[in-house]
């Protein structure tokens, strides 16, 4: 059993004996869909390395007083953060008007309720999976201020959490404006995390000029 399985077990597991509502238990007990469990695999696992705060099948109330169920719910400290993973087949292309009005009217009631929704299609994870771990990190910053490292300095661990919320390259001097250093004092950050294998030159040959999180 691989490191990925293991912890899923545990983590289905743990969902399942601690749940009393039982619409979201027969669900659970039905086993997550095949998108959703390449998703952890592939996307999910690797980026963030554990399931904390990260509820599958998550039963919430929509306005018209029905229930409606995220693929994933993702909840650190009472936030509300949810993924769906969006197929591609017949059924997607075809969509017909009723049921595409009632899951963007879906979205919208939920966002109202305060959720932030992550959309991921199924090929994204099957074809760009390490853009789609980067989406994950940028998600995840927008609740919390990732844990990193204790052996970095408190400049590196931000550096790092940067990395983590953005998406794309960024330079040197944005990292400078942001931690309110020098350029020159950004660059040594920057190139202490490079050796350490946090971060990857994402652009310049003889100079660095933009920098990257490595995955």
């Amino acid at each position: 059993m691989s490191r990925f399985e293991q912890k899923y077990e545990e983590w289905l597991h743990r969902n399942l004996v601690h749940e009393k509502n039982h619409r979201r238990l027969e669900l659970l007990n039905k086993g997550l869909g095949h998108g959703t469990v390449e998703f952890l695999r592939s996307v999910w696992f690797p980026a963030v390395g554990h399931f904390e705060h990260l509820y599958p099948e998550w039963e919430v109330r929509d306005f018209n007083n029905g229930y409606r169920y995220l693929d994933l719910a993702y909840m650190p400290g009472g936030a509300k953060g949810g993924i769906e993973i969006q197929g591609y087949g017949p059924h997607a292309r075809d969509l017909d008007v009723k049921r595409f009005k009632d899951l963007c009217r879906r979205h919208c009631l939920l966002s109202l309720d305060g959720w932030m929704f992550l959309p991921i299609a199924y090929p994204s994870i099957t074809d760009e999976p390490k853009m789609c771990q980067q989406l994950v990190l940028a998600f995840i910053g927008k609740f919390i201020a990732t844990d990193v490292s204790t052996t970095f300095s408190s400049l590196e661990a931000e550096t790092v959490r940067l990395a983590r919320r953005v998406l794309r390259p960024f330079t040197p001097l944005e990292l400078a404006n942001h931690l309110r250093v020098s350029d020159r004092h950004a660059r040594r950050v920057l190139h202490r995390l490079v050796d350490m294998q946090m971060l990857d030159v994402a652009s310049g040959q003889e100079r660095a000029r933009t920098y990257k999180l490595r995955l």
